[in-house]
């Protein structure tokens, strides 16, 4: 695009990397989306609802997409800035933000909820989604799998953890699910390309996605951002792939 390494460093260190919105992304990388399209299948299960909970909702843009909220639905967020961002686009519809420690417990009665829906948690709690859940009650979500993104996260750190390769497998969640009383009724996976185009869209990518690079900064990763921006300017750009699973759990009626 014809701007220096110290440009386009200098550009994405700036940027804001509030909320779930990756659109500043847009023309400098690309990722494929699950065969399945879970913000649609999320919207129709969530138009049959009447008390729903979107939990760890980022800056609430997903939920804020679908076309019918329940009547009752209410999203939880940890982090201060992408709550204040899920308030100004949940409340509008008549959603309540609640921020929220991840951590047991969750801030609500037992048997509250008839759908709970989450994209990409960061930690799943099966206890607590079976206490909040009503019987008959469905747990519906998007997650994170096996080994997403580790190329990238392999050419900042070289080898990772041996325990890293063993990490959210959908049949640890299928488990998961089971030991909290839980019945997976639909369970399917998916690895999908990603391709960045400029050094600036991978240093984005790591200041808002901070699991893959823990304690990513511009400073400290120097080296590796330089050795990142050759590559893409031999080969045109970098590739990995994420990893995504689909799992729907039913509470016994």
């Amino acid at each position: 695009m014809g701007r220096t390494y110290e440009e386009l460093v200098a550009e994405a260190a700036s940027a804001p990397v509030e909320g779930w919105d990756f659109s500043w992304l847009d023309g400098r990388a690309t990722e494929a989306r699950p065969s399945w399209g879970y913000q649609r299948l999320m919207g129709e299960r969530m138009a049959r609802a009447e008390v729903a909970l979107d939990i760890q909702t980022g800056g609430g843009e997903v939920l804020a997409g679908v076309p019918r909220l329940a009547p009752f639905t209410v999203a939880t967020e940890s982090w201060a800035p992408n709550a204040a961002r899920a308030r100004d686009l949940l409340n509008p519809r008549g959603a309540a933000v609640v921020e929220d420690a991840d951590e047991p417990p969750l801030p609500f009665r037992d048997e509250t909820f008839d759908l709970v829906v989450s994209r990409h948690p960061v930690t799943v709690w099966w206890a607590e989604i079976a206490r909040v859940l009503r019987p008959g009650g469905t747990y519906f979500s998007q997650q994170v799998g096996p080994e997403s993104v580790f190329e990238l996260a392999e050419f900042f750190l070289g080898d990772l953890p041996e325990e890293a390769y063993r990490a959210r497998r959908p049949e640890d969640a299928r488990a998961g699910a089971e030991a909290a009383g839980l019945r997976v009724v639909d369970l399917r996976s998916e690895r999908l390309p990603m391709t960045f185009l400029d050094v600036g869209a991978v240093i984005y990518f790591l200041r808002k996605v901070i699991w893959i690079v823990p304690g990513f900064t511009v400073e400290r990763h120097a080296d590796r951002l330089r050795a990142m921006h050759d590559h893409i300017q031999r080969e045109g750009r970098f590739v990995a792939h994420s990893a995504r699973f689909l799992i729907e759990a039913a509470k016994p009626a």
